[in-house]
């Protein structure tokens, strides 16, 4: 099928034969170059269109913005421009990043502006929730330890998006990706148009664009800054985790805060980071996506950490597979392997310890002080528990029955390719020669584990906390390690190539003693060999 793209033509769908629209007699191919198929979407300013180029060899699908505002006043109309030509200039200035849709042509026909970018293929985050219902709390924080960097890079270019919400935001379906769409309503935050008001940016645009209810209050007064897009995508959680949106909330009379963790079960940190980002006050909200991402850094490893340091230890990890004698780790600074006894923690606290004293997260100071005291001191250890030789469909049952503790557990050759083992703690755990190619293992404790030749091959490694993890030889190929904690880790001879190391925290020094090629995306962001 060709589509007509004149707004006034009573009968748009021709058939996809014809070059000359059968209704109206418009010219059917698009800049001689893109074959309209349908439409998307219409909204006060534009419409949204699905279209081929047929200029390409493989005839590429692609989407078509065009200018087509309600009213044709001259004010309105200078505005659309200005809103389709401010998008497609940002698009220009943020490049090419694998979550944001790519710009593919830019031009301006018969009276009328086209942008045409590349098409996304999925579900949008809102069709999402009507079609399977609300995320958990280990789902949203999910999502933002992918949404969270993919702001961050438009925000270091000076961007402010403007319109985050549910609808906005599509998981691609080729790689399940989060993609951020929708820079219609961007604004370019350049240091000529910023009035200094206290210690905050205040960025002075001329039209007041949002979403009501994801849009805070300083966005809608036409004065957004960069946290107006932490307040949106704050709020875009909530509806990620009631399936309601803003409209639906309940709100303070007063304050005008909204209300919104009646019948929530969230995890006292986690509501936290929530309460900060939806801060009514802008100078009391995270004032970047980085600092919200420090905030929620560590919160996956508390629990889970807290049971492996109260646990009774069992002798250290080795970097072979027998796993006999002390645990072998690498340092970062020099990189030669060292024979260390770690720390001897307790096991008759009351309660665990305290691990959000001080700047620095709980894990840091965990790990900062277990190399102090194998520096210092070598400490007796307590009586290993006895430990079960387990079977692949054991350890899935039992995940099944709310079971995440395998804290130093006897993992080794386990096939669970493909298992879905999320949150889990393998805290000082045999895992040498497990097959764990395409799981999903986000936010898992590896703490101290042997994964000696292990396969980690395309798996989901998400915000993974490896510090002191013996991973010598290991296949993270293709893996997804990022916002992994690899302080401490041994990485000699491990297969990194194609892995994604995006905000790791893991040094030069240890990537240098991996493998890695091209593919692999390192902390920076950036693909390439360091």
């Amino acid at each position: 099928m060709s589509y007509c793209l004149n707004p006034a033509c009573p009968q748009p769908k021709n058939p996809s034969h014809v070059n000359v629209c059968q209704a109206c007699g418009s010219k059917l191919r698009l800049h001689d170059r893109y074959q309209v198929v349908k439409a998307i979407a219409q909204g006060g300013f534009g419409a949204t269109f699905v279209a081929a180029d047929m200029s390409h060899p493989e005839r590429h699908i692609c989407v078509i913005k065009q200018l087509r505002p309600v009213a044709t006043a001259p004010e309105v109309l200078k505005m659309a421009r200005d809103l389709f030509d401010r998008e497609a200039k940002t698009l220009k200035l943020i490049g090419d990043h694998p979550q944001i849709p790519q710009l593919l042509d830019y031009f301006e026909e018969s009276n009328q502006f086209y942008v045409v970018q590349e098409y996304v293929k999925g579900w949008t985050l809102q069709q999402e929730v009507k079609k399977n219902g609300p995320f958990s709390e280990a789902g949203v924080k999910q999502f933002l330890s992918e949404i969270l960097p993919v702001l961050h890079y438009i925000h270091g270019r000076r961007v402010i998006h403007r319109d985050i919400k549910p609808a906005n935001i599509i998981r691609r379906q080729e790689d399940r990706k989060l993609v951020l769409i929708d820079f219609g309503a961007v604004k370019n935050q350049v240091s000529h148009t910023v009035l200094m008001s206290s210690s905050e940016n205040t960025a002075l645009t001329s039209y007041a664009i949002g979403t009501p209810g994801y849009a805070p209050a300083e966005q809608l007064a036409m004065r957004p800054v960069y946290a107006s897009d932490i307040y949106a995508l704050g709020m875009t959680c909530i509806y990620l985790l009631t399936g309601k949106p803003p409209k639906d909330l309940d709100y303070h009379p007063t304050t005008g805060e909204t209300i919104w963790q009646k019948g929530l079960h969230l995890s006292e940190s986690f509501t936290e980071v929530l309460k900060k980002m939806l801060e009514v006050s802008v100078r009391h909200r995270y004032q970047s996506a980085e600092e919200a991402l420090k905030a929620l850094d560590m919160a996956p490893y508390m629990d889970s950490l807290a049971q492996g340091l109260t646990a009774k230890p069992s002798k250290p990890v080795s970097s072979s597979p027998e796993r006999t004698g002390r645990m072998s780790y690498t340092s970062p600074s020099g990189f030669n392997r060292r024979e260390v006894q770690p720390e001897r923690f307790s096991t008759t606290r009351s309660s665990p310890p305290n691990l959000n004293k001080g700047k620095e997260s709980g894990v840091r100071s965990f790990a900062d002080r277990s190399h102090t005291a194998s520096q210092s001191q070598t400490n007796s250890y307590s009586t290993p528990k006895k430990t079960t030789r387990w079977t692949a469909v054991a350890v899935l049952t039992a995940y099944k029955q709310n079971k995440r503790d395998f804290g130093e557990e006897n993992l080794s050759h386990l096939n669970l390719q493909q298992a879905d083992l999320s949150g889990v703690s393998f805290y000082r755990a045999n895992l040498v020669q497990a097959n764990f190619s395409r799981a999903n293992l986000s936010q898992t404790n590896f703490g101290g584990a042997n994964l000696h030749s292990s396969v980690l091959r395309d798996s989901n490694l998400v915000r993974a906390y490896f510090g002191y993890a013996d991973l010598e030889g290991a296949d993270l190929r293709g893996a997804d390690l990022s916002y992994g904690y690899f302080n401490y880790a041994n990485l000699r001879g491990a297969n990194l190539c194609g892995a994604n190391l995006t905000g790791a925290k893991i040094s030069e020094e240890q990537i240098a003693q991996a493998k890695t090629n091209w593919s692999t995306v390192l902390p920076s962001g950036k693909r390439g060999f360091w």
